[in-house]
This record gives structure tokens, sequence and C-alpha cells, in this order.
């Protein structure tokens, strides 16, 4: 079977799912609260802190900065890693303070691997955290290559097994086209495949994929061995 390509995955889920609307924000600052946020936890749990963040007014650098560490790490706690992630945002917040005082929309015009290795140089920021940042709130055209992305490029014969991130962000890079509103579509349709079919134990049946995909048939069969 020959492996599908990236291009024929995107378009294949967009028929199957449809436009996922991402990122959903208000603003581009947002959006980068979400993508720290959202680290290790489902998307139903950072809504539920970026909520809490609206009522304290502070879905703003400054409105961050000003709430006690305490509360900021009470008003995050629905995300979990709550301390944790009440210090990432810190401190994206004074860099977005400095580095963008009139909002970080007025960064979309600069370098992005410049800009990708300022956000690198972040706590609590790795390279899926900057990526989104960078596709979702400024727009500019990066493969998120997460988790989601690798074992669903692996299971299609796409990429090798254990495939790290630049590997895989670099090969699928070459292979869509560099335009932000595909790029990020492609990723939305893909997290959307993960979670409902693709995750680490697989659910075949129903997959929009199932026809396509050569590993379909070792997941099938371990779907029917267990007991109804």
């Amino acid at each position: 079977m020959k492996p599908m390509t990236p291009q024929e995955l995107h378009d294949i889920l967009l028929a199957a799912f449809g436009p996922q609307h991402w990122w959903p924000a208000g603003t581009p600052f947002e959006v980068a609260v979400g993508a720290v946020l959202t680290q290790n936890t489902a998307w139903s749990n950072v809504e539920q802190a970026i909520r809490a963040l609206a009522a304290k007014q502070a879905l703003t650098p400054a409105g961050i900065l000003a709430l006690p560490p305490s509360v900021l790490e009470q008003t995050v706690r629905p995300a979990g890693y709550f301390r944790v992630k009440a210090g990432y945002l810190r401190t994206l917040a004074a860099w977005v303070q400095q580095r963008a005082p009139d909002g970080l929309a007025s960064l979309a015009g600069s370098d992005a691997g410049d800009l990708r290795q300022e956000l690198l140089g972040l706590r609590g920021i790795g390279p899926e955290t900057a990526d989104s940042i960078l596709l979702y709130a400024l727009g500019r055209p990066l493969v998120v290559a997460d988790a989601y992305t690798r074992r669903i490029g692996a299971r299609l014969g796409m990429l090798p097994e254990g495939t790290g991130y630049a590997a895989a962000q670099a090969y699928l890079a070459r292979r869509l086209p560099s335009d932000a509103a595909v790029l990020g579509e492609f990723h939305a349709l893909v997290v959307r495949l993960g979670k409902e079919f693709c995750g680490k134990r697989p659910r075949c049946s129903g997959c929009p994929l199932a026809s396509r995909c050569p590993s379909v048939s070792v997941p099938a069969a371990r779907e029917r061995s267990v007991p109804a």
C-alpha cells in the first residue's frame, strides 16, 4: 500500500470532519496562554482556566503580572500542574510586556526563526508550544509536529517509528503548503483524529482513514479480541 501523503491526509480529514475553527481565542495573547495551559491536559480543562482568568481581567500580560502568584496559581488550577503553569505564564507575560508592549500581534512581522528562539528560551516553552504560538497567534506558517502527528504519521507509514519533533516537522513542512491557514487546519484535524480514533490504543472502526491505513489490520484485530 502506497503511503498517504500529508496533503491527502489533510484533504481526507477535512472532508470527514470539516473545518475545526482553531485556535478558539479572542486575542493573540489568549492563544499563547492557551498554548501554555494545554500542556499535559485536556482542552476542556484549559477552557475552565481561561474563563477564570477572564473573570479576573487577567488575559493580558499586565493582568497576569498583577495577580499575586498564589492567586494566579488557584486561577489556573483547573488546567493541572497549576503552580508550574502559573510560573510559566508569568514568564511569558513578562516577555510579551517587554518585547511587545503594544501587544503580541505587533510581532507578526518579525522574523519567525528569531521569535522561535526567543520563545524557546522562556521557561516552560518547548518546540510544540512555541510553534503553536507562532502559528495560531501570529499566523506564521510552521508545522506543529506534536505527539498525535508523529503517532499518526508512523501508523500511516509516512514517518519511521520514533521520529523526533524536528525531523517530523521538517518532513511535513516539505510536503504541505507554506500557508498558516492550511497548517493550522492540518494540525487541528490531526489532533481531532488522534483524540477520537488514533490514540495510544487505536479505535479503527469508523475512522475516516481505515481504508488507507496500513496499520488498521493490527488494531482492528486487537479490538475484535476485546470482550464486549
